[in-house]
């Protein structure tokens, strides 16, 4: 089924972590449907060691990207987890686009351990990105958001169902701390109409992560392409009415006529919920 998408025209979004993976893939979505792109991450041709670096991707590159769709893209190094960088950042998006309507929160960091197996500067790593990077990117943009007409503020973040689990206590605190930090602003951005909503994709996607962390094989995996239709779906909903959501990318695709999800596998088949299952070990799809 061919789904209508929403046309972002003249639009801008401020996207974390878009160098390579699920942020890319958003940030090149949402550039096919007319919006201006702000292209953030810590990984800039600018580096003094970029040429050595054996990483994929570039904020440049993204940004180059997003402008061959005929929009304007603008990379800014950064690092979330910098109050100052993170203000500087919005203040410059500001700046060279007058209005920034979409804020996603994507950067992320991942290690999956025990309590006991994970060191202290990992806990703060994750906590200091996925938690604080949320934090400090959405209360950079929360005034400026309220004055803005059909405005967003969507997070890569998992629903909030467990208290917890065994495994992975660390990265579930960091990442279910997101969703919170999220649902927390759609309350008090309401009276606004500012739609604020969390995302997160059933199955493990194909990311340089998963494959670092050998989260499965492909057989486990899709593109993620699932994830940023998602988050074009929730775009073309309305703001004010859409909002204190934390949605599965299945379930609200399905809720928009999607039956059919082979497109998104890398292989035949259908993966298992993995994803899901790392935050609600009892998640079943529905018949």
């Amino acid at each position: 089924m061919t789904r209508s998408r929403p046309d972002l025209s003249g639009q801008t979004a401020f996207i974390t972590g878009t160098t390579r993976g699920i942020g890319k893939s958003i940030a090149l979505a949402l550039a096919e449907q007319g919006c201006n792109i702000v292209s953030t991450g810590k990984t800039s041709e600018n580096d003094a060691d970029f040429a050595d670096n054996d990483l994929e991707g570039s904020i440049e590159q993204t940004a180059r990207e997003a402008e061959a769709h005929g929009v304007d893209a603008l990379p800014i190094k950064l690092d979330v987890r910098d109050e100052a960088a993170v203000e500087a950042a919005a203040e410059r998006a500001i700046d060279e686009f007058g209005t920034v309507n979409i804020v996603i929160n994507n950067a992320s960091a991942i290690q999956l351990a025990t309590v006991e197996d994970l060191p202290p500067k990992r806990f703060d790593l994750l906590t200091d990105v996925n938690v604080r990077g949320t934090y400090l990117t959405s209360r950079a943009f929360a005034d400026h958001l309220r004055e803005v007409d059909d405005a967003w503020l969507l997070t890569n973040a998992p629903p909030v169902g467990i208290d917890r689990s065994p495994g992975s206590g660390p990265y579930a605190w960091s990442k279910l701390g997101m969703t919170f930090i999220t649902l927390s602003l759609a309350s008090e951005l309401g009276g606004d109409d500012v739609g604020c909503n969390a995302f997160w994709p059933v199955t493990a996607i194909d990311t340089r992560a998963t494959r670092y962390f050998g989260m499965g094989t492909e057989d486990d995996w899709r593109t993620p392409d699932i994830v940023s239709d998602t988050v074009l779906e929730i775009l073309s909903r309305d703001p004010a009415e859409f909002t204190g959501n934390s949605v599965y990318d299945e379930e609200l695709l399905q809720e928009a006529g999607v039956d059919d999800f082979s497109e998104y596998n890398l292989t035949e088949g259908d993966p298992a919920p993995t994803s899901a299952r790392l935050f609600d070990p009892d998640y079943r799809r529905s018949d």
